[in-house]
């Protein structure tokens, strides 16, 4: 099989490691595979060639299309060939970087090194230094999660599932705690101990609706990854049952789930929201109709702010308030007071949203009761 033909059906393989929250799951080019988007923190969108060194597996994830028992054709490309591809991608400026990951063809060492050996030809070989995303496979080395640190920018181990029972209703090849939160610790400590290694961060992901967590407790685990192991950012894959694998049968998951998830987790990572001042029913789950936000304000009894007195951890709790509009207010208030609902709006607050919930001057903008979303 030509290079060219692995390279597009390695590509469409690795659409399922997410590097964006608005970009699932759509096949490349097949004039030009492996080109997936990822936005940046300014809002725009970055070009990234992702691509898997092999769909070959020694896994039996239930909900994966490279599952071990699944029967298909197996293909690996050499790290010189990824290499190779990737450059012709980045000089003729059709991509900004490498987003690398892969199936487990022999062992975890051995898949481990090929991804290695890509990113140490293209840094010291070719002179390449621009951004590199490695994937950490679960159960990996800490010698080769070092070195992958030290080559690339950002890092990525997949939770996969939010508890060790929800791991092993998916997977058995793989312990939540030793595979996964093992190597989250291991890469914490490397990274306080040398910041330069992996300098954006890790990240994770989870396949929600693979098995029978509830939102409480996807939000919940992430809550803590974030607070005690250093986690920079989650991702949520909506599961879609694909055929030859265990869960081929199973429903698929509705993406506006993993849309209200996204919400959520903005509210705990960005705004320090803790989970237990999320609306959940009474099986654990959000609501697929309303945002986090509205219904976490609905339910503190905080409301109405006063605009010129309000704490920036205040701010961030009244819906139509975000970060660069709280940070906003904060600083003008500083040199003169505000009065009115237009001098809000004109710094990026949505008044309609937010004026239930404050005061301006001592004077309620508008009743609870009379608000409609």
């Amino acid at each position: 099989m030509e290079t060219l033909r692995k390279a597009q059906i390695l590509c469409d393989s690795s659409q399922y490691d997410l590097c964006d929250s608005a970009n699932h799951i759509k096949k490349s080019d097949a004039n030009l595979p492996g080109i997936y988007h990822t936005t940046g923190l300014n809002g725009c969108k970055i070009p990234l060639f992702k691509i898997l060194m092999t769909n070959k597996c020694v896994n039996d994830c239930k909900y994966c299309i490279n599952q071990q028992d699944r029967n298909f054709t197996r293909i690996e490309l050499t790290p010189e060939e990824i290499a190779k591809i990737f450059l012709h991608y980045y000089t003729n400026d059709y991509v900004n970087g490498l987003f690398l990951s892969s199936g487990i063809s022999k062992n975890i060492d051995n898949t481990m090194e090929k991804i290695i050996d890509v990113a140490k030809l293209l840094r010291k070989d070719y002179g390449y230094n621009d951004y590199i995303h490695l994937k950490i496979l679960p159960g990996a080395s800490k010698d080769s999660i070092k070195r992958s640190m030290a080559l690339g920018d950002r890092i990525s181990i997949n939770m996969e599932a939010a508890t060790p029972d929800g791991l092993n209703e998916i997977a058995s090849t793989k312990n939540f705690q030793k595979d996964i939160v093992r190597r989250f610790k291991w890469i914490q400590t490397l990274g306080k101990r040398n910041p330069k290694l992996a300098p954006s961060g890790i990240t994770t992901q989870l396949i929600i609706g693979a098995n029978n967590e509830s939102d409480q407790e996807v939000l919940g685990s992430i809550s803590s990854m974030y607070k005690k192991l250093g986690l920079k950012r989650s991702y949520f894959s909506a599961f879609s049952p694909v055929t030859g694998t265990a869960l081929e049968k199973r429903e698929k998951c509705d993406t506006q789930r993993t849309n209200q998830l996204y919400h959520a987790d903005a509210l705990i990572n960005q705004y320090k929201f803790d989970t237990d001042e999320l609306i959940f029913n009474k099986d654990g789950f959000l609501s697929l109709d309303e945002d986090p936000k509205y219904l976490a304000a609905l339910n503190r009894d905080i409301f109405p702010l006063e605009v010129n007195q309000a704490s920036f951890k205040e701010l961030l709790r009244v819906p139509g308030i975000g970060l660069i509009s709280a940070r906003k207010i904060i600083d003008i208030r500083k040199k003169k007071r505000f009065n009115n609902l237009n001098q809000l709006k004109s710094i990026g607050v949505v008044v309609k949203r937010a004026e239930p919930f404050i005061k301006i001057e001592g004077t309620h903008q508008t009743a609870l009761d009379s608000f409609k979303v």
